[in-house]
């Protein structure tokens, strides 16, 4: 049986590229297992349930807490719950695949607290302009969320030291090349659409 493998856990403020980086990890290296989180909000357009959330209902996401069914969880932007399924992680790291956890700073700290071995990698934007800049392009929140995003954001920021490895998405490919780095994954990326 394989020996289990560390988690890694990648944050950062809403708009920084997460899922974008996360993705691109995937594509290129896809002996990376990423954690899908259940979340209360309703999908944004092209998103897919069990692929980029597992969307619920506010009663089923009570059900999961109280039946100790996540790693994580909490209330992000103060509107919606967001959480990580416990099993299917502790799952992938006892068969020794590497496993990549994408969520908020409370989430991380969350983990942090009962997974202390686990690597914590901060996604940092260029800029504070910069990120103003990907939240507003990006179209898929109102002016209200929008600040509500931006106010959390200037907190997360505030919290880049409290992590074990900090990458600045300046370019995505860059971006992803320094974080498989700092997971010491072997071997070249997938190249040109060949993923599986």
């Amino acid at each position: 049986m394989a020996s289990p493998a560390r988690l890694t856990v990648l944050a950062g403020p809403s708009a920084v590229g997460k899922d974008t980086v996360a993705a691109d990890v995937r594509a290129r290296f896809p002996q990376v297992w990423l954690s899908v989180s259940a979340t209360t909000r309703p999908p944004r357009p092209g998103e897919l349930q069990g692929v980029n959330y597992h969307f619920v209902a506010d009663d089923e996401f009570d059900r999961m807490v109280a039946d100790g069914e996540l790693l994580e969880w909490a209330v992000v932007h103060g509107v919606y719950r967001y959480g990580t399924p416990r099993k299917p992680v502790i799952d992938h790291l006892a068969t020794g695949d590497p496993a990549l956890l994408v969520i908020d700073l409370q989430g991380a700290r969350q983990v942090r607290a009962s997974m202390p071995e686990a690597r914590f990698v901060f996604l940092a934007p260029p800029s504070w302009d910069e990120l103003v800049r990907r939240l507003v392009g990006r179209g898929t929140e109102g002016e209200a969320e929008r600040e509500r995003r931006l106010a959390s954001a200037r907190v997360e920021l505030a919290a880049e030291a409290e992590f074990d490895h900090v990458i600045v998405n300046d370019d995505v490919h860059r971006a992803t090349e320094e974080l498989v780095a700092v997971m010491g994954l072997d071997g070249p990326p997938v190249r040109d659409g060949a993923a599986g």
